[in-house]
């Protein structure tokens, strides 16, 4: 059994479909970060898709939300889950309704969408203590490699946000080197978002 094999990208069942049914609406953290209010739903471009959850989040709030991932096997992987909850009809085929999933490099697509919010959730750095990291996450690093280039697409990203640029990153991790200070963070238990408002 392949590495992706093994993966599950799941939006109706598992954490995602419990998010979903039981999550904290706009006042989650990724919700603010993005700037999503009442009156507002921004459209946002998730640079670094992965699996799709923090995508899906976001449009299961109301943003049309694109996808952008560079890697074949995750991206079909990806794909494969959203038809899949499109199947499922109801609330789950109007979220999936919007987002759109594009193959790619984020560095090359970002200048032709202008986006209002970008979402950067780049490979972490590995951590160096004892608790291991989810199996999940280590198959995917196995796949993806790491993103030795998420300072040249936070540059591109900042050049093309029209609203801001929110950067998911480790809570106790260094910031990314020859990145500007972000305008504000928003700290969670293991993660923060870096938020970066443009002017």
């Amino acid at each position: 059994m392949n590495n992706v094999q093994q993966l599950i990208c799941d939006f109706v069942g598992g954490p995602v479909g419990h998010r979903l049914r039981h999550g904290g609406g706009r006042g989650q953290a990724l919700a603010k970060a993005a700037g999503l209010k009442s009156d507002r739903n921004p459209f946002i471009v998730d640079a670094t898709a992965g699996l799709g959850r923090d995508a899906f989040l976001l449009a299961s709030l109301g943003a049309k939300v694109t996808l952008i991932e560079r890697n074949k096997e995750m991206h079909a992987h990806l794909q494969e889950g959203l038809l899949r909850a499109k199947d499922q009809g109801g609330i789950y085929s109007e979220i999936i309704e919007r987002m759109t999933l594009l193959f790619g490099d984020a560095k090359d697509i970002l200048p032709t969408l202008n986006p209002e919010v970008v979402l950067i959730d780049p490979m972490h750095p590995p951590r160096h203590k004892s608790a291991l990291v989810k199996k999940e996450m280590r198959i995917i690093r196995t796949i993806v490699g790491p993103d030795n280039d998420a300072k040249e697409l936070m540059e591109v990203a900042l050049k093309t946000a029209t609203s801001r640029v929110v950067l998911k990153w480790p809570l106790r991790a260094d910031p990314l080197e020859g990145i500007q200070k972000p305008s504000y963070q928003i700290i969670g238990k293991s993660i923060r978002y870096d938020v970066f408002i443009q002017t």
